[in-house]
């Protein structure tokens, strides 16, 4: 969970094989991304909506050799952007933005949603500042990390930002119009997979226009002049939910009656794909 460009790493398939470090890479059972389906999402009508303070951050949105990194900065007059509410039983201070994406729209997030990836997938991480001083010691521990997830759809509005440094973000103008998500307890995408994150996946996805996205799925790994290859396709390959328990807080039309309830009526996801 660093900034600073990354040297090579073996495949994900292997992260717990090079560093003993990163055990749960090989061995954990509460693993991310997963596919999310629908149709055995449980709705919990205690889930509260996630609220995102409304200040603005600064920070460095890096190409980190393995995707693009916006890590934020402190200073005098800049508060943190805490983020709480939802299933977070503390408060949370954004650390982090991971944006990860493919080479082309048919591939380039970490989750699927009904067996569908997006093009690209934007993830907030924050650490647990009721009990924790830094996320370098909040991720190796219990409830120690959020990580607010937010697909990318091709549309035509506003790109997200640019590799440069950024003095005035405001994060939450970022999210989709909607209370609605979806979560699940898993771990990090990156080694050492640290099994200590609540995943929030937003119920709709935000937009960026094709020359948008095709200008970063451009981007390589290293300099112009010694490209190691695109930047895209950086994702972890799915992994297994072992039986977790996958919560929402939409109230599906039909809960209470004989039938079975779905996201069908609900599933803004499908809706918002290309062509439908």
């Amino acid at each position: 969970m660093s900034g600073n460009p990354a040297p090579p790493l073996p495949g994900p398939a292997y992260w717990g094989v090079f560093n003993s470090d990163w055990h749960f890479c090989a061995r954990g059972r509460q693993q991310s991304p997963i596919d999310i389906d629908p149709y055995k999402l449980l709705f919990d009508p205690l889930l509260r909506p996630v609220h995102l303070d409304r200040v603005q951050t600064r920070g460095l949105l890096n190409n980190t050799g393995r995707l693009l990194m916006f890590r934020t900065e402190d200073g005098d007059g800049w508060p943190p952007l805490n983020i709480s509410g939802g299933p977070l039983l503390y408060t949370y201070q954004l650390a982090e933005i991971h944006i990860h994406f493919g080479i082309n729209n048919s591939t380039g997030s970490e989750h699927k949603i009904h067996g569908y990836y997006f093009p690209a997938e934007v993830q907030l991480y924050g650490f647990n500042s009721d009990l924790y001083k830094t996320m370098s010691e909040a991720v190796l521990r219990p409830q120690g990390i959020v990580a607010v997830s937010i697909m990318v759809q091709v549309g035509h509005r506003d790109p997200i930002g640019s590799t440069c440094a950024i003095q005035d973000l405001l994060v939450r103008d970022l999210l989709p119009q909607t209370k609605h998500y979806i979560t699940y307890e898993g771990s990090t995408t990156l080694p050492g997979c640290w099994e200590t994150a609540t995943w929030v996946l937003s119920n709709k996805p935000i937009y960026l226009s094709p020359a948008e996205l095709h200008r970063m799925q451009g981007l390589v790994q290293g300099s112009k002049e010694e490209t190691k290859g695109l930047l895209g396709n950086n994702r972890r390959p799915l992994q297994q939910a072992h039986h977790r328990t996958v919560r929402t807080n939409i109230n599906f039309p039909g809960a209470g009656e004989k039938y079975c309830p779905t996201m069908e009526q609900q599933m803004f996801y499908k809706a918002n794909r290309p062509g439908r």
